[in-house]
């Protein structure tokens, strides 16, 4: 090891203020850990910006419904999501589940959604996403996939003629970044108003909302999770990890570096905010992104967490063969029974 390589380790590995200890009472050290997280992330709007959410297209697919709304996020920032909704709801006036599918990094919404990112039918392999917001709806869940800020149509006006996989992430980040905000921080907020908007839907049981994401949008569903108690469940697959193993351990994109977010805790802790409700990760043994190895110790660390919380019996997790990449196998089922 380097002198530059120790002075870096120690900088990052100091245990951050607001680590989990047994014993202390959980509102305390939660109200304390999502204080600090936000303020790292570049704090929120004071006021929420009305949605005015308008219906851009609605379009019949095999099982569900496929709407493209667009919503009011930050005052001068609209979101495009695609609602999925299961031909089963036109049948009843039963509200049902529903949950909100974030994706990687890719070509955004689309390719969770079972189509190409000309929007056009999926002919080609789904890829790691493997078209998880269609799985979701399938099982009777209402699905709101959201195009994260930087992705497919979200892209700056300079990337659109790039291919659809390449993001505009490392910009909107540097930006953000010397404005004082960050990308990670825009994208839970707007995730936050996700769920604002899911609520207003009559079709969904506001009491039954989850969130589930993978890579980049692990990211997002685990802050938002931890910060929004008004998630029932939530899956991450493909980022339960620690900071030390993960980010700091590779070259990743700009938009996983959250300034300072080390003094207040490391991930499994930032993760263990949604304590006790249920929580359910997802790591492949091939992922070379987010390594199984630290996903294990995560969960070892949330078991912790959770047992000392007398939660321990809704965390699950499915260590799989496989690679950096969606599975389902278990995770659905798992989904099913808390939702």
């Amino acid at each position: 090891m380097t002198a530059i390589e120790s002075y870096l380790q120690q900088q990052t590995t100091e245990r951050g203020r607001y680590a989990y200890q047994a014993g202390q009472p959980l509102e305390q050290w939660s109200e304390q850990l999502r204080s600090g997280i936000r303020e790292r992330l570049g704090g929120f709007p004071v006021e929420d910006a009305e949605l005015q959410a308008v219906v851009l297209e609605r379009i019949a697919c095999d099982g569900y419904v496929r709407e493209r709304v667009e919503i009011t996020t930050y005052a001068g920032l609209r979101m495009p999501i695609y609602i999925l909704i299961p031909n089963e709801l036109s049948n009843t006036n039963t509200p049902v589940p529903a949950m909100i599918a974030c994706h990687g990094h890719g070509y955004g919404s689309r390719e969770i959604s079972g189509m190409e990112p000309d929007g056009s039918p999926r002919t080609a392999a789904p890829g790691l996403h493997k078209d998880f917001a269609v799985s979701l709806v399938q099982r009777g869940f209402m699905v709101a996939a959201p195009e994260l800020l930087g992705f497919g149509d979200r892209r700056l006006d300079e990337d659109k003629d790039e291919p659809p996989g390449i993001s505009s992430c490392t910009k909107i980040a540097a930006h953000l970044l010397m404005a004082g905000q960050t990308l990670a921080g825009h994208r839970v907020y707007e995730t936050m108003r996700v769920l604002d908007y899911l609520s207003t839907r009559p079709e969904v049981d506001a009491e039954r909302i989850g969130i589930m994401g993978i890579s980049g949008g692990g990211l997002v569903a685990a802050f938002t999770a931890a910060l929004d108690a008004r998630f029932r469940a939530t899956v991450i697959s493909g980022y339960a990890s620690t900071f030390q193993a993960s980010i700091l351990d590779r070259n990743h994109c700009l938009d996983n570096y959250i300034p300072g977010i080390l003094r207040e805790a490391e991930l499994p802790d930032i993760i263990g905010l949604i304590v006790p409700r249920p929580l359910f990760i997802e790591a492949g043994s091939e992922d070379r992104v987010f390594p199984q190895a630290a996903a294990r110790e995560t969960f070892a660390r949330l078991q912790e967490i959770y047992a000392q919380e007398g939660a321990q019996d809704v965390l699950g997790a499915d260590f799989f063969t496989g690679g950096h990449e969606i599975s389902g196998a278990k995770a659905y089922d798992w989904l099913d029974r808390f939702l």
